[in-house]
């Protein structure tokens, strides 16, 4: 089997993976998902889903990607032999991460753009109305989100073109602790405000009786999305996990990590909601619109809406990194390319239709289906269907497809690791995880 590019150290998986999985889902789609769902009920079961649920199904896209040491496409080949249906798994995954890229290189524009007019201080001393005013113009203006968009797309192809020592690996290990930084002097700040207490008591104080099936099902599907799930990214980089790395250690340490994030989020948010009244659960509205107008209110509100906004660039920087590394991966094994060569064209594919979703927000746009814009069609598309499908025919192929005896392989590291809790993984990912993937996909299809 040919050599290929390995992640240096336990810590280069953990940071490069969890930058995967870190990004606007966690800033902003956690918090909006806890504050419609019981706060603290929902925080408990978050947890409990993402360690029982979302750790399996990382691990099931761990060994695909070690055991085949190849991209999605090649992995299922690899792995199921040539001359069946499986590898269609792994186009999928190429198919949907290219998908989401493509839409979300529009928010990632908008990052950039904030952070730009948060330097510049075009929120000072505007209210409401005036900043959601700002961000119509914003995204009406003829080429300015453009023009982000494809600096981000840019940014992201440099560092993806560098390899995976040298460019995901090593500023991984430079925009993660930074991340984490920025979160924390965020907190401190939210701390400091007058609803703090309130806003913490329902974040972690929870009311058991709002515990429904209905959170149980937000719960599902928040850590389904927050964990970068059935879209090629955990398969990529779980071939650049080498064998002497406990890939089962590993994974708990990314989802704990998700966790943390997720809960710092909160921690910025809730305090701000409950002493600004405002709703958590907003959405985009919520880091684009609210968030600047509650800046303008703190002691130091320029200072924390910048870095407010360098920490949306870095969130969202992580996960496009991840998202293209699946392309150029499948591109550089599948039809050799070289990698700068596949980072350009992967880039350029994307920017193509990344800028139809970017216009398709346009007041007045003709680039409507079915009345949804084409950034919302590309969401609903993969969030409803790619990812829910791809994630189970994953845990089915790990679980009933493999030879057990490869899978605990894996999970063992050769016999060196103590089976324990690699035979409980096993179990969930042949059992637990088809279930509840499943009845998140019928979940959503029924609302």
């Amino acid at each position: 089997m040919k050599q290929r590019e390995n992640f240096s150290s336990k810590l280069g998986i953990i940071v490069a993976t969890a930058g995967s999985a870190l990004g606007l889902g966690n800033i902003y789609r956690f918090p909006c998902e806890a504050g419609a769902n019981g706060g603290g009920a929902f925080l408990i079961v978050y947890l409990i889903v993402a360690l029982l649920v979302g750790t399996p199904l990382m691990i099931s896209e761990f060994i695909i990607g070690r055991r085949s040491k190849s991209n999605p496409i090649g992995a299922f080949r690899i792995l199921s032999g040539k001359h069946n249906a499986w590898p269609v798994v792994g186009y999928l995954g190429v198919l949907c991460a290219f998908l989401i890229l493509a839409f979300y290189t529009t928010v990632a524009g908008w990052t950039l753009g904030y952070l730009g007019k948060s330097i510049a201080g075009h929120f000072t001393g505007q209210d409401l109305g005036q900043i959601q005013q700002q961000f119509t113009d914003f995204t009406n203006h003829p080429w300015w989100p453009l023009v982000c968009q494809v600096i981000f797309l840019a940014l992201t192809a440099f560092v993806v073109a560098r390899g995976v020592k040298d460019g995901i690996e090593r500023f991984s290990k430079i925009l993660m602790p930074l991340l984490l930084v920025i979160m924390v002097v965020l907190c401190i700040n939210s701390l400091t405000l007058s609803g703090a207490a309130d806003g913490l008591r329902f974040f972690f104080h929870p009311d058991f009786s709002k515990i429904t099936g209905r959170v149980l099902i937000s719960a599902l599907g928040q850590s389904f999305f927050s964990l970068s799930i059935g879209m090629g990214a955990l398969i990529t980089y779980g071939s650049y996990i080498s064998r002497k790395d406990n890939m089962t250690s590993s994974a708990i340490s990314v989802v704990l990590a998700d966790s943390l994030v997720a809960v710092l989020a909160g921690i910025i948010i809730f305090p701000a909601a409950f002493t600004f009244g405002i709703q958590p659960e907003a959405g985009a509205s919520l880091a684009f619109t609210t968030l600047p107008m509650v800046f303008q209110q703190m002691t130091g509100g320029y200072f924390f809406c910048l870095i407010f906004f360098l920490l949306l660039v870095i969130a969202t920087l992580t996960s496009t990194i991840s998202l293209l590394e699946v392309i150029v991966a499948a591109m550089t094994e599948e039809f050799k390319f070289t990698r700068p060569k596949a980072a350009v064209i992967g880039a350029l594919g994307t920017a193509v239709i990344g800028i139809l979703a970017t216009i398709s927000f346009r007041t007045g746009s003709p680039l409507h289906i079915n009345g949804q814009t084409v950034f919302d069609l590309l969401d609903h598309v993969t969030a409803l269907y790619f990812m829910p499908i791809g994630g189970l025919l994953i845990v089915l192929f790990v679980g009933w497809k493999m030879k057990r005896t490869d899978v605990l392989d894996e999970l063992t590291n050769g016999g060196t690791l103590r089976q324990g809790i690699r035979m409980a993984i096993h179990y969930l990912i042949r059992y637990l995880c088809p279930v509840a993937i499943i009845v998140i996909f019928i979940s959503q299809l029924v609302r």
